[in-house]
This record gives C-alpha cells, structure tokens and sequence, in this order.
C-alpha cells in the first residue's frame, strides 16, 4: 500500500493574500520603473512629483501589508477566520490597488478608500486578535 505524503493545507487564507501581495507588488514596482524609464530617471523620484507619488504608493504598501499578513496567519491559526476573513483580506488588496490609483492623481477617491480601508481593516483585525488571544489565555 502507497504511503500518502499529502499534507494538510494549514493557512490558505494567508498564502492566498501572500500569493495575492506579491503579484501586487510587482505591479508597483513595474510602475515606478515605467516612469522612471519614460522620464529617463535612473535612481529615486528625479525631482518628479509622479515617480514620488508613485514610491510612496509602494512604500505604502510596503508598510501595512506584513502586519495584515501576520494578523490573518494568527487569526487563521486560531481556526477563528471563518469565511469572513479571506472577504476582509481581499478587500485590503482592493483598497492598495485602489490607493496606487489615487496616488497618480486620476482616482482620488481610491486614495482615500485605500488607507481608510487599510486602517480599520487593521484596527479591526488587530481588536479581534486581541480578543482571542485574551479568551485563550483565560480559558486554556
């Protein structure tokens, strides 16, 4: 009889976002290196407002994602996500494309639905956190 080495999928919820967060961040990269290129600058914004708009979209980016990823893992490995939290996951991408789109100017409106939506994600994913670490540390 064939031994199986099939191995559990533990966090689909976080590997999906991970998957999801890459491709993304690709996408900002090549963003910022089209206008570097059509604007022929090699190193940092080149004084153009355009390129820096569009750092600061990645920079953004860079710095809110790894704290969600780490909360949907904790979370995950909690086995208290449920459905609901792949729905919040897929919504804080959303709002950092959309946030990339209203840093060029043409969508301010995704600006601002970017960081609103990065933060009470956060806020909100963060509380829940909290809430389950504390149940578990006061009924082991």
């Amino acid at each position: 009889m064939p031994v199986s080495l099939t191995i559990p999928m533990i966090l689909p919820t976080t590997l999906a976002l991970a998957a999801a967060a890459a491709l993304i961040n690709f996408w900002l990269s090549l963003r910022i290196g089209q206008l570097r290129g059509k604007l022929k600058v090699d190193v940092g914004d080149g004084g153009h407002d355009s390129i820096f708009r569009r750092m600061r979209a990645h920079a953004n980016f860079s710095e809110n994602t790894p704290l969600l990823l780490i909360l949907v893992a904790g979370i995950e490995l909690s086995g208290k996500g449920s459905w609901w939290l792949p729905v919040v996951g897929a919504v804080f991408m959303l709002g950092r494309v959309t946030h990339a789109w209203g840093m060029d100017g043409r969508f301010k409106a995704g600006r601002v639905f970017g960081a609103t939506s990065a933060i009470l994600i956060q806020l909100g994913l963060g509380g829940f956190a909290l809430f389950v670490a504390m149940h578990q540390m006061m009924h082991p």
